[in-house]
């Protein structure tokens, strides 16, 4: 009902603001750059060129900013990507805000193994542990355009993670007026947000801007909030000619509470949970008094020592501060040739809150005390606390020089990524995960390391044209260098070792700190690729490319403490083949673009049972378990039909992607021929999108996911079904002023327009079954904006 009423009022305010709104027109935000020729025009699609990739060799995708600007506020980086052909995205929440809840799969591959470029800046790992995800990055409404490539990024892009996918995000440039832009977002669960940015206008040589982003939300199940306070800003000079400078900042403050993940039993289950209640409403609880029934004292003496206590959201939390500087400068040596570098220098921080049952901590307490460690009996439920932090420095340098019909450019990039994680469990002031964490009383001590990844990356690549310009001819390489360094306690097993099973156990001294140094090299890892203009508005491309990426999770891999006590084994370096061929065309009333894949992807990393050197005892860790092979295609158009007189245009993105296992996994399991756990077979999503009046535009837009595995060996049953979401938005004004006030805009984005209630997000396992997370419910988000 609370639903339906907040959609009733929406549709009220709607009328309202109909019937009062004046035609003028004002154009709220400038473009980046110059868009180029424009064939079909809309105020959603005013940037053909960059939707399908115009003039690139490979397969290119683009969300405009007039889409950026039409989502709801606050929208992820990555959920940005949902609506892109060959992307798979699955978020916790209309948001996509949870950092633990987003997943993307990409043909083969999926969120790690997937390069991400922030003006100009490699934001490295993706892990939401020690990585920087871009979605702490970026803001939608200082963003001018989000580029992917889905299967074969430039050659030149910088990225160690990145095994063909590449995702570009630009910024707005400051403008050249002084102005002060302002939106104010309200929705379901609770939801403000405000946006504000600032622009100095032209002052001199200089113009800037700076952003402040607040945002607070309940979660939408269960107990606890999100908190972001998010700081862009951005300072551009102009060094005359073709020279100038960009200093870019972004300071990114995240507070938030966990959601737990979902086994098909609980969410099919009629019997209330945790917290009473069942299906997708399943979240984690406000500790009740611990005389309540099922939650009584399972310990003679300890309050809190039943293990129900562990769904309480107030040990369910994520805290990070991050910060990224960047500094470029590009230098117009001649009329023919540039230099352009970019230094950045990201610090990052925080700290993640998981419970622990008494039990479990008592078990592992009683074998740090027995060998000294500085340790505690536990009171309760116990507060677990993960560090994180680390420091990320780098540089860019491109060289660019045209030479005849021949574009050379040559380039290096250096980066070191310092990284410290702790992981240890405390007591509460008085056992109750209500109460405040009591730092001073260690119950055990897990983790404690420090990593390093150093990259050097170079690269060559000539862009040559041929029959007036009619065939372009792109050839390059690059060569990428990646040392990985890890010293520390890596999991309980360094601190001490428990080797009998009596009532008064006997325990041999921890193995101590361990240590792993590996390098992985590849001289030579070549692109090459085609454009073929059939004509001013028609292309064939093609490309070749070949990538490798540092194993995903180096720091999990390294984690694992084998029975031996030694070193989990050193994988080898991920590898990729992505072939291309494709269609673009942009014509009067339609653009769209059509291309055909294949992947091959070497030494995929999983963790699975074998038998290390020098034992014949099986033991799980992460390694290299085999190929994937992937094959498909993805097509993007948009079409406004002339007989409808600029009234509505239609938009649909189609991908069909065949991947596989080509190998069983070493220890005898039958993955040959299985599907990839997680990867759709078919995602399509389309809508229309309606200009009735120049105040006035109106979407309506769905996206079919179709069915996925949960698991790597396919395990009948364990497959959720296929389902599709349904959104729609409206904007009104676009552009009207009312006293100083111009640019006034009101826009409402509904989500999940028909409350589909689905798992959605999937955490898949070898077997059996996974682990899921649902579909968040139908959500109305209202946001108006202007420019003073």
């Amino acid at each position: 009902m609370q639903k339906f009423l907040s959609v009733r009022r929406a549709a009220l305010l709607l009328s309202c603001c109909a019937a009062t709104i004046s035609p003028h027109a004002w154009a709220e935000e400038p473009d980046t750059e110059d868009a180029g020729t424009i064939t079909v025009t809309g105020r959603r699609i005013s940037q053909s060129a960059e939707a399908i990739g115009e003039d690139k060799v490979s397969n290119v995708v683009g969300v405009t900013r007039e889409a950026l600007l039409s989502a709801p506020s606050g929208i992820s980086g990555l959920k940005m990507l949902e609506q892109l052909p060959g992307f798979n995205v699955q978020t916790d929440g209309p948001l996509g805000l949870y950092e633990f809840g987003n997943s993307v799969q990409v043909r083969a591959f999926n969120l790690d193994q997937i390069g991400f470029v922030v003006d100009g800046i490699p934001t490295g790992r993706s892990d939401a542990f020690g990585g920087s995800p871009v979605f702490r990055y970026v803001d939608n409404e200082n963003l001018g355009v989000v580029e992917a490539a889905p299967g074969a990024g430039d050659v030149g892009l910088p990225s160690y993670s990145s095994l063909g996918p590449i995702i570009s995000y630009k910024s707005i440039a400051p403008q050249d007026e002084i102005g002060l832009f302002v939106s104010q977002s309200f929705g379901d669960n609770d939801l403000k947000r405000t946006f504000i940015r600032f622009n100095t206008g032209q002052v001199g040589p200089f113009k800037a801007y700076v952003s402040r982003t607040k945002l607070d939300s309940d979660l939408w199940r269960g107990a606890g909030s999100v908190d972001r306070e998010h700081w862009e800003a951005q300072l551009h000079a102009d060094l005359g000619g073709d020279s100038w400078a960009r200093f870019k900042f972004v300071s990114n403050d995240f507070f938030d509470y966990d959601s737990p993940f979902l086994s098909r039993a609980l969410y099919n289950s009629t019997t209330p949970s945790y917290n009473g209640k069942t299906g997708r409403d399943i979240g984690y609880i406000v500790a009740p008094p611990n005389t309540t029934p099922g939650y009584q004292p399972t310990a003679a003496g300890i309050a809190y020592s039943n293990s129900a206590y562990i769904n309480s959201y107030n040990l369910a939390i994520n805290v990070r501060q991050d910060k990224l500087y960047g500094a470029t400068l590009h230098l117009g040596i001649a009329d023919n040739a540039w230099f352009e570098s970019t230094a950045y220098w990201e610090d990052k921080g925080g700290y993640g809150v998981s419970p622990d049952s008494y039990s479990n901590s008592r078990s592992i307490y009683i074998g740090q005390v027995a060998i000294g460690l500085p340790v505690n009996a536990p009171r309760g439920t116990q507060f677990g606390r993960s560090g994180v932090g680390g420091n990320r420095y780098g540089i860019t340098t491109k060289f660019h020089i045209d030479l005849g019909n021949h574009s050379i450019e040559t380039g290096v990039w250096a980066e070191l990524d310092k990284y410290h994680r702790t992981q240890a469990r405390y007591n509460t002031t008085d056992g109750s995960p209500a109460s405040p964490a009591d730092l001073n009383s260690l119950v055990f001590l897990r983790r404690d390391y420090r990593s390093e990844r150093n990259i050097t990356q170079a690269f060559l690549k000539d862009t040559a044209k041929f029959l007036d310009d009619r065939l372009i001819v792109d050839v390059g390489f690059k060569a990428l260098s990646m040392d990985y360094d890890y010293f520390g306690y890596r999991d309980y097993a360094d601190y001490y070792r428990n080797v009998g099973t009596t009532a008064a156990p006997r325990y041999v001294a921890g193995w101590g700190r361990h240590g792993a140094s590996v390098n992985y090299t590849d001289g030579f890892l070549p692109m090459a690729g085609l454009i073929y203009k059939l004509d001013g508005r028609s292309q064939i491309f093609a490309s070749y490319a070949e990538n490798t990426a540092l194993p995903k999770g180096m720091d999990d891999i390294y984690s694992v403490v084998p029975s031996t006590g030694v070193l989990a084994p050193k994988p080898k370096a991920e590898k990729s083949k992505n072939f291309e061929l494709g269609f673009r065309t942009n014509q009067a009333e339609f653009y769209g673009a059509l291309a055909a894949y294949y992947t091959k992807f070497d030494n995929r990393i999983a963790i699975t049972a074998i038998p290390l050197a020098g034992s014949t005892v099986l033991e799980s860790v992460y390694t290299n378990v085999g190929r994937v092979e992937a094959y498909g295609a993805e097509f993007t158009g948009t079409y406004k039909p002339a007989f409808l007189n600029g009234l509505a245009y239609f938009s649909l993105n189609a991908t069909y992607n065949h991947a596989k296992f080509k190998d069983n996994l070493p220890n005898g399991t039958a993955l040959a021929g299985k599907y990839l756990p997680d990867s759709a077979k078919w995602i399509v999503n389309g809508g229309v999108t309606v200009e009735p009046a120049s105040w006035l535009v109106a979407n309506f837009s769905g996206k079919y996911t179709s069915s996925r595995w949960s698991t790597l060996v396919n395990t009948p049953g364990s497959s959720i079904p296929g389902f599709t979401i349904f959104s729609a938005y409206v904007d009104i004004g676009d552009g009207i002023t009312l006293g100083p006030v111009k640019g006034v805009k009101a826009r409402f984005n509904l989500d999940n327009v028909f409350d589909k209630d689905t798992l959605s997000f999937i955490s898949p396992s070898t077997s059996g079954d996974g682990n899921f997370r649902p579909q968040s419910p139908r959500t109305f988000q209202f946001t108006i904006s202007g420019e003073i």
